[in-house]
């Protein structure tokens, strides 16, 4: 069925046809399914949308006017869009300028500039000190209860006697009390991000000194500054001494001349590295300048190179250095500290440092002016990124060049897209004296945050500074966030006190009215006790009085006492060792408190992709050369695919590691004997294929010189900078430096395998191919674009020939290659590349072909004359590309994986089983998102996935519309229902959205957002590419107000800071080197996968106490002050305390407190490990079940129950009969009738909060109990002591048991209703997690999940259970690391439909696990932790491969309990029936103990185990685990042998147990 109905114009007919091909006929959109056809749907919507671009271009002028008349109404209607590089940015336009004269309209009277710029002094925290005490209590007086609480303490003051506050004096205790823990809680908090700004502000940075910069006024200082003498002009401050006194002594030395081919003679370099010719891949824009000699070390922070300056007689004029004009030559290079920096300052920025500020680049020490930036801290990246200087500034090689320069920099505004900047740079040309200008892109702009690399040293310009630079301003203001339960306890304080109000105006009223009656008791009784004569005002004065008396009904401590439990609860986040990360000895660090219950109400996780799910670490995984497949690894998606289809017949992850390490040494022995390759490194081979060696040892196989010719394509083309750090001691170690991961894994891998770039230098490109040194001539670079998708490289070649290397998406090689090309070929790559995608594999087709000479000499031409038109230079330049792009040839395909963090498809897995919906917000391309979707199973084979790529914003609305529609085809129409959130995977067809940035530029206008949130929120996934950092925060917000869910972001640089901040939860991931995202975000730690026990456990468990908190608290106060207000029937609603008033101020603060607080803080209804084990126990917190407004009016119904049986039981004890004390004293004072209800109403709500406690502990026991004996002991204490209405009270009602009986039995009744109800919920209708408490304390689930009892512990038994010793040790994504001792928390599994455990990857066939019936489960899914067992365990266990297997146990699939194993029999590896052992065997069986039985679970073996064998190449081993299909794509002759039948009958007892067992037998 269609919603939607699509409207036409009459400026779209000519892309009708385009459009239709993603819309079918019933306007629903296309969908797509495998992750290859979703990676060439989007190539092919993306050339959609440029055919479009184009044929818009070339329109009719009718239907372009009209086009963009209707664009430019929907421009303005909609507002700036983030992205668009056409939207008007707005702001004023900024002049920099260098040695130049302002213009008289831009200084004011003293000469100085109007025009005042920032500082770049940077402020993430939020407050300082002028506005902590102001701001703080302003954050504090949001609270209702608060200005509620300040409205009593004034009228109780000593200026209102009238009231009869009993003590005015103390009165305002409690409320400053609760101010300042809170004050104080946030000054901790703030002031950490206050150190880390002052880390950054005073970083050490080199500028320009005793040189004018005209952009700042000559007295900077402040007014207060000139009228205190502070800081006068030219002063150097404290810090900056104590910068350069610290520095004098390092000889630190400054050079700054190009770097041409004698730079190998310079021995230092930048921080004191040699770098062997690193060039620039264009390498034919400027010729290199002379080499200026080096200066010696300099001291004190300053130094100058006018010694060093070349003499400049006979020099000419270059760009906007003007050689004639003379100089003082006082500027000269001084350290300063970063938050001193200005604009219009020239910085001199040296390798490895971080760039201070926004900063255009004048020059650098690059002959072709190029420089390469790391992004990491910015955006999580770890490649280069090229950047270059401005033409007209690049000849600047010192000081004394800076003071000749004259120039303005015309600048856009500031604003927040990372991607886009315009400026223009105006000078006048020295040599020929005319006016010029250059434009200054986003190419010549260096970001603040980032890190100079490979580059000896920069000169630049200042543009942006402080909150001005692009970092920040995507960063923004620190947010002060609340949590929903305290928003919502806003109107649960709101109700309390309208019922506060109507208690008092009750009391007022029936006051006033028994005042007014005339001829009472009270007339003879109570003379002169009213305050006034008129009952009216006696009314309001009751009113008032009765406010103070029954004040706690609105809890007073309330707020304390969450912050005390929040911050617990931060106290034991940041304890937790299952979220500590050891390679950054790093904990989880809570920032922000008081928000720790909506990590239990989380709906919308958003995630970065780069750095935060990725390492950003690429491995070459698989190849196809000439039609054959090569590489035996296991990708993630094929692992997930694994398990979603469950099959049996794959080995576990352990054992593929044991088998690809066999793999791997079987290759570099074989290509050891083939070759020599000096330049391998063993330890980074991840392309493991034994016939790829075999192939290129075999001299007869045709298929020898395609391999041949496929490598050294790989080592050709390409753009990477060979690198030798230690070239003395390591002459043959090649480091690569690339501007992709991508090309740095291809180009590494073609070293590996034997083929290895060595050298790039102007005229040439060294490389060897199998030992034997080639040369070849670059002739030309064409560079990767994202409209391209590919690129290409000519060469000539050592025989003369002209080649060009082409390597690209397999849609774009394939629409160029030849029209003869061999069809089989082109179909088994094809085929390769499709099964590569599949797999989750990044996957690029190589390919060549031959160029004539006068064939390359007619292109050079065209080439050239494209570079240099004026108009449309990038059209031009890509047609006379694709004369040269044609008639290829293909040489093979290359699959790479980007690698996944630790455990991070087992935490999507598990997230997606609570109920919790991840997106992905990149700034990659889609392709790359894409395979990083599937590689972490977040996008899956059967999910109808729709890509969304328009251009305008009515094909945005039409493929919304057609996503809709095709949604509501097979779902029906939505339903935002609040009881339906949460989604369980499985339950209905799943659908995923792929949107680019442009397209989500359009989605985000406001007729659209409501379109696109309700397309989006239906899906399962939602992946965001090329999406700015505002287009993130846009995004959740869009989310959080539009569905009002609970949102979480997560990432890792600060182009993440804004989505960060924007969420509820804001997570920040730790780098090497810091994180900019850590530092902003509320919870910041190592992996992505400690997501999952932070929700799941942490956050659930802070759900659930604070809403039982939240509900106890309020009743425990209706109780209390209910119980007065009955007494107030019978003393004429005078406004009469029932309780001593010590009661009243010790009830809040020590009677009832610590229960509640420790419920809050240690209560817990289910274990950790259960929690991790039932994940869709998370869903009531997405819908909010724990903390509703039904619960608490439950309570308080409960509290006004309870109160009236606390009350009217010892009133009717009093009114039947008067006790008599053993003493004699009779018991009828007030003192004793409102100590025994006030002891009744402790005692019952102490055992009110005991009996909601699920968890009970040491301390829990103390606390409930000791509370009310602390009472009991505050009776006899207090009674003590001379008083007038207390004495001897312990004496006159301890001894009688008319007190303890009315106690006891209005206890019993008040309680009563509740236990009753509890028994029959949690009987007849139990929830979830009633059902896994029972399991966990009454039925076998600790059994299923591994845990000792503890009776068992305390005898000392060890665990007999055949589940797991320790929480699982590796992940999947990891399982090609050998780490002994690293261990990580449980991850869960996913069982398949008969109960056994899914495989893990189809690497081989091998021997399935054990089946056993499977038990009725709780939930749809079940966890399936695993373990590894502890060191000293290990050292025990065999290291035999065939003893490699773990017990893959799910919960809903535990095994019937077995009778004790037989014998462990230790298998060994034989050869040829030999003796011989891979390994060493286990010791002697004397020697294990035979008090214990252990598990098998061993490890990897150990780096020196794998040392001790290496089976020789014509002898193959033995794998039991393996059959003779075992290998899909291995080499076929890798032949297994025969077991003899004493070694087949070990591996059968072997595996018929899973206890390795030394005692008696059972049979």
């Amino acid at each position: 069925m269609s919603f939607f109905r699509r409207r036409t114009f009459p400026e779209d007919i000519d892309t009708d046809d385009e459009l239709n091909d993603a819309v079918d006929p019933e306007l629903r959109l296309r969908t797509v399914r495998t992750a290859a056809s979703t990676i060439a749907e989007s190539i092919r919507t993306e050339q959609r949308v440029e055919r479009r671009k184009t044929m818009r271009k070339k329109g009719s002028l009718f239907f372009r006017k009209g086009t963009e008349k209707r664009r430019a109404g929907t421009t303005d209607s909609a507002g700036t869009g983030v992205g668009s590089a056409a939207a008007p940015i707005p702001g004023v336009r900024r002049n920099v300028y260098v040695n130049y004269t302002l213009p008289l309209d831009e200084v004011d009277h003293n000469g100085d500039p109007v025009v005042r710029y920032v500082r770049n002094k940077v402020r993430t925290s939020k407050y300082t000190v002028i506005t902590f005490v102001p701001k703080n209590l302003y954050e504090q007086f949001r609270r209702a209860a608060n200005l509620y609480f300040l409205a009593l303490v004034i009228v109780q003051g000593e200026l209102f006697p009238i009231f009869g506050a009993p003590s005015p004096q103390t009165s305002a205790l409690p409320l400053l009390f609760i101010l300042g823990v809170t004050a104080i809680k946030d000054a901790i908090e703030d002031y950490r991000r206050a150190i880390l700004d002052e880390e950054v502000n005073n970083s050490a940075v080199t500028k320009l000194g005793n040189w004018r910069n005209v952009n700042q006024p000559k007295d900077p200082r402040s007014w207060y500054e000139k009228l205190l003498g502070l800081n006068p002009p030219g002063k150097v401050t404290r810090g900056v001494r104590k910068l350069r006194e610290r520095e004098a002594g390092e000889g630190m030395e400054i050079v700054l001349s190009k770097g041409g081919e004698e730079r190998a003679s310079m021995n230092f370099y930048g921080a004191g590295r040699k770098l062997d010719d690193i060039q620039s891949v264009d390498s034919h824009s400027y010729p290199p300048t002379e080499i200026k000699p080096p200066v010696p070390s300099w001291g004190g922070g300053s130094g100058s190179l006018n010694a060093y300056q070349q003499s400049i007689h006979g020099r000419s004029s270059i760009g906007v250095v003007d050689y004639s004009k003379r100089v003082s030559g006082l500027a000269r290079w001084e350290r300063t500290l970063w938050k001193k920096l200005e604009v219009g300052d020239i910085v001199l920025l040296r390798e490895n440092e971080q760039v201070p500020a926004d900063i255009v680049v004048l020059s650098t020490s690059d002959p072709d002016d190029m420089c390469y930036l790391e992004t990491k801290n910015l955006d999580g990246e770890t490649n280069l990124k090229p950047r270059k200087s401005v033409k007209a500034t690049s000849s600047i090689t010192s000081e004394e060049d800076v003071e000749r320069v004259s120039f303005v920099l015309d600048s856009e505004p500031p604003h927040a897209n990372l991607y886009l900047y315009n400026g223009i740079l105006r000078y006048k040309d020295a040599a020929s004296g005319q006016d010029k200008q250059e434009s200054v892109t986003i190419n010549e702009l260096l970001l603040r945050g980032c890190t100079l690399r490979n580059t000896t040293w920069v000169i630049g310009l200042v543009v942006f500074t402080g909150a001005d630079s692009k970092i920040m301003m995507n960063g923004g203001d620190t947010p002060s966030k609340r949590s929903k339960i305290e928003i919502e306890t806003n109107f649960n304080v709101v109700v309390n006190f309208v019922i506060l109000i109507l208690m008092c105006v009750v009391s007022g009223i029936l006051s006033g009215y028994m005042d007014a009656k005339s001829n009472t008791s009270a007339k003879e009784y109570e003379q002169d006790v009213d305050p006034t004569s008129s009952f009216v005002l006696n009314g309001v004065i009751t009113f008032v009085s009765c406010l103070i008396a029954f004040q706690n009904i609105v809890p007073v401590s309330l707020y304390i006492s969450i912050e005390i439990v929040k911050t617990i609860q931060a106290f034991f986040i940041s304890q937790d060792i299952d979220m500590y990360y050891q390679p950054f000895d790093a904990a989880c660090a809570p920032k922000t408190w008081n928000i720790s219950d909506d990590l239990g109400q989380i709906e919308y996780i958003f995630s970065d992709k780069t750095g935060t799910l990725t390492q950003n670490v690429m491995e070459f995984q698989k190849c196809s050369v000439n039609g054959i497949a090569y590489g035996e690894g296991v990708t993630e998606a094929q692992r997930g695919a694994a398990k979603r289809e469950g099959r049996t017949d794959a080995l576990d992850p352990e054992e593929q590691d044991v088998q690809l390490h066999m793999l791997k040494q079987r290759m570099l022995d074989k290509m050891a004997h083939t070759f020599k390759n000096r330049y391998a490194q063993p330890d980074h081979l991840t392309l493991i294929s034994p016939r790829l060696a075999d192939d290129l040892a075999d001299r007869s196989s045709p298929q020898r010189q395609h391999l041949i010719d496929f490598f050294r394509a790989l080592a050709i083309c390409h753009s990477v900078l060979s690198d030798r750090p230690d070239a003395d001691k390591q002459p043959y170690h090649l480091e690569y430096k690339a501007e992709s991961p991508d090309e740095a894994a291809l180009v590494a891998a073609a070293r590996d395998v034997g083929f290895p770039f060595v050298q790039r230098s102007k005229d040439s490109v060294n490389v060897e191919v199998m030992g034997q040194p080639e040369r070849y001539i670059p002739l030309q670079l064409l560079e990767f674009n994202s409209t391209r998708k590919r690129m290409s490289v000519i060469v000539r070649n050592p025989q003369g020939q002209i080649v060009l290397y082409c390597k690209g998406a397999d849609s774009v090689i394939y629409e160029r290659l030849a029209p003869d090309h061999d069809s089989e070929l082109k179909a088994a790559t094809a085929r390769d590349m499709e099964a590569f995608a599949n797999g989750g594999l990044r996957t690029l087709c190589i390919a060549y072909r031959y160029l004539t000479e006068q064939e390359y000499m007619d292109w050079v031409h065209r080439y050239e004359a494209a570079t240099n038109s004026i108009n449309d230079r990038d059209e031009e330049i890509d047609k006379a590309n694709e004369l040269v792009e044609h008639s290829l040839q293909i040489l093979g395909a290359t699959a790479l994986e980007d690698k996944l963090q630790e455990g991070v498809p087992e935490a999507i897995e598990t997230l997606h089983k609570a109920g919790i919906k991840l997106w992905i917000l990149t700034g990659d391309k889609v392709q790359t998102a894409i395979e990083i979707g599937f590689s972490c199973n977040l996008l899956k084979s059967d999910m109808e996935i729709m890509i969304l790529s328009a251009d305008s914003h009515e094909a945005a609305r039409l493929q919304i519309e057609g996503g809709l529609n095709k949604i509501a085809s097979i779902l029906g129409p939505p339903s935002v229902n609040q009881k339906q959130r949460g989604f369980v995977p499985g339950a209905q067809a799943a659908f995923a959205v792929v949107i680019d940035g442009d397209t989500l530029r359009h989605a985000l206008n406001p007729d659209l957002k409501q379109l696109f949130l309700t397309l989006s929120t239906q899906c399962e996934t939602v992946v965001c590419c090329r999406v700015s950092p505002a287009q993130k925060a846009m995004v959740v917000n869009l989310v959080k107000e539009g569905r009002n869910a609970m949102t979480l972001s997560i990432g890792d640089g600060a182009n993440d800071v804004a989505m960060i901040q924007e969420a509820n939860i804001g997570c920040g991931l730790l780098g090497h080197e810091g994180s900019q995202a850590a530092m902003s975000a509320d919870y910041a730690f190592g992996q992505f996968r400690f997501l999952t026990k932070l929700l799941l456990v942490h956050g659930r468990w802070s759900y659930q106490r604070v809403a039982d908190m939240h509900a106890n608290f309020f009743y425990k106060n209706v109780i209390w002050t209910f119980a007065m207000f009955w007494f107030m029937i019978f003393n004429s609603f005078d406004a009469t305390y029932l309780y001593q008033y010590t009661f009243i101020l010790l009830y809040n603060l020590i009677f009832t407190s610590l229960p509640v607080i420790a419920l809050g803080a240690f209560d817990q209804d289910i274990n950790a490990k259960a929690a991790l084990a039932f994940p869709q126990l998370y869903i009531r917190g997405i819908r909010g079940l724990e903390y509703t407004r039904l619960k608490f009016w439950l309570y308080m119904l409960d509290g006004l129950y309870q109160s009236a049986v606390v009350f009217f039981i010892p009133y009717l004890v009093w009114t039947l009969d008067i006790a008599v004390s053993w003493n004699g004293k009779t018991i009828e004072s007030l003192a004793d009738f409102g100590t025994t209800v006030s002891v009744a109403a402790i005692i019952a709500a102490n055992t009110y909060v005991g009996i909601n406690t699920h968890y009970w502990t040491v301390i829990t026991w103390v606390i409930v109990i000791g509370s009310s004996v602390v009472m009991l002991v505050w009776i006899a204490i207090y009674s003590a002591f001379d008083s007038i209405d207390f004495n001897d009270e312990v004496v006159i009602l301890f001894g009688e048991v008319t007190f303890w009986a009315s106690v006891l039995f209005s206890v019993v009744i008040a309680l009563g209703p509740r236990f009753v109800v509890k028994f029959f919920t949690s009987t007849y209708r139990p929830l979830d997690k009633d059902i896994v408490r029972e399991m966990w304390v009454l039925g076998d689930l600790k059994d299923r999940l591994g845990i000792k009892h503890r009776r068992e512990r305390k005898k000392g038994k060890l665990e007999q259970t055949p589940m797991f010793h320790q929480p699982h040790c590796r992940s999947e994504s990891e399982i090609s690391q050998h780490e002994e001792d690293y261990s990580t928390p449980p991850i869960p599994r996913t069982p398949i439909t008969d109960g056994s455990p899914r495989p893990s990857a189809p690497l081989m066939a091998g021997e399935s696990p054990r089946h056993s019936p499977r038990p009725d489960r709780l939930e749809e899914g079940v966890y399936d932790p695993r373990g590894s067992p502890t060191p000293s365990v290990r050292a025990k266990l065999s290291t035999s491969p065939s003893l490699q297997r773990l017990s893959y146990y799910s919960v809903s699939g535990i095994p019937a309990p077995s009778p004790l194993p037989e014998p462990n029999r230790y298998h060994a590896y034989t050869r040829d029936s030999g003796t011989t052992t891979a390994y060493q065997t286990e010791p002697p069986m004397s020697a294990v103990s035979h008090n214990s039985q252990y598990e098998m679970r061993v490890r990897t073996p150990t780096d020196q185990q794998w040392t001790g064998y290496s089976p020789h190449p014509q002898e193959p081993v033995h794998t039991p685990m393996a059959t003779e299909d075992s290998y899909a794509t291995a080499y076929e002759g890798y032949d297994a042998g025969e077991l003899t039948p004493g070694q087949h009958q070990q591996e059968e007892s072997w595996r018929s147990s899973t206890y390795s067992y030394s005692g008696p037998h059972a049979i």
